[in-house]
């Protein structure tokens, strides 16, 4: 298995190295106290809805030009993963929601987004940098949360989450 499977599988640098092999038990991901979220469509994820499927979050900026790279690979996979078994969430830092649906607008993104009004990045993670993705598993637990732009393949590589099974 290659690094980019590993991390759009959620297994993380440490299982493409062989970081770890000594241990026998992997240490959980963290659990997420979920807050209901509104997106700037005005469609209401509840926390319950974190359950049975994996999710792709992207913290992001409109003023960020490293951001609006990673948001067009975000839109082309949301685009090809319509309909499949995987959630694609941008989560907008600036408070600004006019600016923002402005920006998505210019951009042409389709993605849903929300403004992370309720603190949301620092229940996930405790650092501050954007772009920030993070995978969500089936139990609406923190798997990964990676800082900074990623290359197109890499991002179009968490479509393969949709193809995993739900444990």
């Amino acid at each position: 298995m290659n690094r980019r499977d590993c991390m759009a599988l959620g297994l993380g640098v440490a299982a493409f190295s062989g970081e770890g092999a000594a241990q026998t038990q992997p240490e959980l991901p963290k659990v997420i106290d979920w807050p209901t979220l509104t997106t700037l469509e005005g469609k209401t994820i509840e926390p319950a809805q974190w359950q049975g499927q994996f999710s792709v979050l992207v913290f992001w900026a409109t003023w960020c030009p490293f951001c609006k790279r990673h948001n067009a690979h975000l839109d082309k996979l949301y685009r090809e993963t319509q309909g499949k078994p995987l959630r694609v969430l941008g989560v907008a830092v600036d408070g600004d929601e006019p600016l923002v649906h402005r920006y998505m607008q210019s951009n042409g993104y389709a993605f849903p987004v929300a403004i992370d009004t309720v603190g949301l990045r620092s229940r996930l993670t405790s650092r501050k940098s954007i772009p920030m993705t993070c995978i969500i598993d089936p139990r609406g637990r923190l798997t990964q949360a990676i800082s900074g732009e990623m290359f197109e393949e890499d991002v179009l590589g968490f479509a393969k989450l949709a193809t995993r099974p739900v444990s």
